[in-house]
């Protein structure tokens, strides 16, 4: 028996409807199984409480378990590629900080993934700010003070950060880059680390997120010279911007937001997005972040997207400028 060529056609044309059913059908039941919520971090930090506050908050939501899991290591590598390589079904999805923008720069060829095109953008759920520190005993009690000592003792000074590429180690070379002067970079494994270097006397200043740096700072231990915003921080209205305090056009904000593998539906997207705003537009958790020194943000996708592109071109710029390298 011969099968003609329209059999063929229409039998593909078929099968080709058929999936297009099932995938509508996918998007329409989303989610039907438990969704994992990637963290590139050790748990602790704010990264890890916007993963924790969205997984309580959407599994009640979508009724629906959804999962915090931590995969630390190379610099966010590890879960990052995670996500990059998941199935882009909207079961896999990564909560993202500025770093991830960094990472370009700092691997180039290395990199396992690329950045651009191996996620698609859900949401940029708030920011906060670095905020730049020194001890309370220490001799710079203004920006200026701190610029004209490190011009005129280039690399005396030393700085601390969470390591290269981090946000805080981003602020400082670009601090450095638009006040033509030097330090040396003293990298930590984290946070906590970094600040007891600087209080200790390891270090002579610090840019670290306001979350981290804010207890000591209100209990007179180290002292705010300018936070990297373009405007005041409002756990710190007496303390200027950097861009205030002497170096015009200055700013980072720390950003977090979350993304899916590309290739993810769009009805998906729009629904993980829809969820993760009613939750930010919260007001037990506008207030919850809030005391962190986190303010919402609960853009769109298109928002996130366009936010993404110009912090890898803004931090590519930067890390080679500097001659950054990992170490």
């Amino acid at each position: 028996m011969k099968i003609s060529k329209l059999t063929l056609l229409l039998g593909g044309f078929s099968l080709a409807l058929a999936s297009l059913s099932a995938a509508a059908a996918d998007t329409k039941s989303y989610p039907d199984k438990p969704v994992r919520l990637v963290v590139p971090y050790t748990p602790g930090g704010f990264n890890d409480t916007l993963a924790r506050t969205a997984s309580e908050y959407l599994t009640k939501a979508w009724d629906q378990s959804v999962v915090v899991e931590n995969k630390p290591g190379g610099n966010t590598l590890i879960g990052n590629t995670t996500v990059a390589q998941a199935k882009p079904d909207g079961y896999t999805l990564l909560i993202t900080p500025l770093p991830f923008s960094a990472l370009p720069g700092l691997y180039g060829e290395k990199m396992p993934y690329d950045a651009l095109k191996d996620f698609e953008p859900v949401i940029w759920a708030g920011s906060t700010q670095n905020i730049l520190t020194v001890r309370a005993d220490s001799q710079f009690k203004s920006v200026k003070e701190l610029i004209d000592y490190a011009k005129a003792n280039p690399s005396k000074l030393n700085y601390g950060s969470t390591g290269s590429g981090s946000s805080n180690h981003l602020s400082m070379e670009l601090f450095l880059e638009m006040t033509d002067t030097k330090m040396t970079h003293i990298p930590y494994k984290g946070s906590a680390p970094a600040v007891t270097a600087l209080l200790a006397g390891d270090i002579d200043v610090l840019f670290d997120n306001l979350p981290n740096v804010y207890p000591n700072i209100s209990a007179g231990k180290l002292n705010a010279l300018g936070a990297t915003g373009t405007k005041r921080a409002p756990l710190l209205p007496d303390t200027p911007t950097v861009a205030e305090a002497g170096v015009p056009g200055y700013e980072v904000y720390v950003w977090f937001g979350m993304q899916a593998p590309a290739g993810t539906p769009d009805e998906i997207i729009k629904k993980v997005n829809a969820g993760m705003v009613d939750m930010l537009h919260e007001q037990s958790v506008i207030d919850k972040f809030n005391k962190q020194g986190v303010e919402i943000v609960a853009s769109s996708p298109a928002e996130f997207k366009t936010l993404v592109n110009n912090e890898v071109k803004k931090w590519d710029g930067v890390i080679k400028r500097a001659g950054i390298k990992i170490e």
